[in-house]
């Protein structure tokens, strides 16, 4: 086996899935009660409103990768 091209190939897997959007919402799903404002705004905003915003941010994301490429 090539390590030279296994270390490459995973390079490139290991970069091309940091911006999964999976690690996207565990970040916002952990912000709740890790991080300050995360915990301040998730003491005054319902969750299902946030996992909407969220969901609708994935859709605009997701549309405004269609509409440039």
């Amino acid at each position: 086996m090539d390590l030279k091209a296994l270390a490459a190939v995973f390079g490139t897997v290991f970069l091309a899935e940091l911006g999964d959007k999976t690690q996207l919402a565990t970040l916002l799903f952990a912000a709740r009660n890790g991080v300050l404002a995360g915990g301040w705004v998730s003491q005054y905003v319902n969750t299902k409103v946030l996992a909407r915003i969220a969901g609708a941010g994935f859709i605009l994301i997701g549309a405004w990768t269609l509409w440039k490429a």
